[in-house]
């Protein structure tokens, strides 16, 4: 079997010759220092994210599940350029915004936002909502029709807020009112992608399905393309249309929702969706719960090869030898492993 090419390097066109992909990640890296010693010399590093490469289409929901520490979080806010990669390319529309500097970063920051999972601490206490809201309009010089006021008005009304709200504080909002107000912020500039981090996750569980449904509608309303960082596979299966498994900042499967929960292919994967609960009062579905052994390792000396073979019930020799590249077993389904899951035609093991 023969590496599939990856998708980062080869964009999908429209018939009309336009490129169905928003953003085309490419080997992304984030590694951090790590300084000891009074002269502060490197004598190591945390490999939070050790290359990552994925497509996001227009108007789609990729969602990056995984334990954390896997670098869901850190992958977000290097697409955002909210840190800077260590290594690798990030091309939005086709424009490298790897290491752009700041100033010219700050005209795409119309196009390119963030929702942040705490809904307490991204929002300044001191500030009105109407300032919070009205902030990216000032900070861009963005003139509105009828004047900021009546924008930022129109945006709590579009996330289901009453106008009225303009001059209150944040801590007279509840949890989910206040993450509906950081989503009224992200969506001020009509951005074109939008980068969800944990957006329900701080949330009461009976607030999080009315959030969720909110970010669908907006979504078909507004032509947004999200990229959704979740740890909770119940909530990344209702909103997803791809999902990329990370483990120990490394991309280990990404395929089509459906097919990635019914019949996932990397171990990792499997035992992921086996910890899903299943609503069966009657107990009808048995299923057998993977336990993994072992923690996670430590990023600063990750496993060699396959990083994952410490704690699969699967590995052999060849698994801490030779690194498994990600591999289109499927149409549109790629996985990074020598031994994978509910794959029977293929020879084992697949050694690249």
């Amino acid at each position: 079997m023969t590496s599939a090419p990856t998708d980062a390097a080869s964009p999908r066109r429209h018939a009309s010759g336009e490129s169905e992909d928003l953003l085309v990640v490419t080997d992304l890296q984030k590694h951090f220092p790590i300084r000891r010693g009074l002269l502060q010399r490197k004598v190591g590093a945390v490999k939070a994210v050790d290359g990552m490469s994925f497509t996001v289409r227009k108007g789609e929901t990729l969602s990056l599940v995984g334990e954390s520490g896997c670098g869901k979080t850190t992958t977000g806010r290097m697409l955002t350029r909210l840190i800077e990669p260590t290594g690798g390319t990030i091309l939005f529309e086709g424009r490298d915004i790897t290491h752009i500097s700041m100033g010219k970063m700050r005209p795409l920051r119309r196009d390119v936002q963030m929702i942040f999972q705490d809904p307490y601490g991204s929002l300044n206490p001191r500030h009105t909502v109407g300032t919070i809201v009205g902030a990216p309009f000032h900070l861009q010089n963005v003139k509105t029709e009828h004047g900021t006021k009546k924008a930022v008005q129109e945006l709590l009304e579009l996330v289901g807020l009453s106008p009225e709200h303009y001059n209150r504080y944040p801590h007279e909002f509840s949890g989910g009112q206040r993450q509906r107000i950081g989503i009224a912020r992200s969506l001020a500039l009509k951005p074109k992608l939008i980068v969800a981090d944990e957006p329900v996750s701080a949330l009461d569980v009976s607030i999080q399905a009315q959030v969720i449904n909110l970010l669908e509608d907006l979504q078909d309303e507004l032509g947004l393309t999200y990229v959704t960082i979740a740890h909770d596979l119940s909530v990344v299966r209702h909103m997803s249309d791809r999902v990329a498994v990370m483990y120990l900042g490394k991309m280990v499967e990404i395929a089509d929702r459906t097919p990635l929960y019914e019949q996932p292919m990397h171990p990792y994967t499997v035992a992921l969706m086996s910890a899903v609960p299943i609503p069966d009062t009657g107990r009808r579905t048995k299923r057998d719960r993977i336990r993994l052994e072992g923690d996670v390792p430590s990023p600063v000396n990750p496993p060699s090869a396959c990083r994952f073979h410490t704690r699969c019930w699967k590995a052999q020799e060849v698994c801490s030898t030779v690194e498994p590249l990600l591999t289109e077993l499927a149409p549109g389904h790629r996985v990074a492993c020598h031994f994978p899951e509910n794959l029977t035609d293929l020879p084992m093991p697949v050694v690249r």
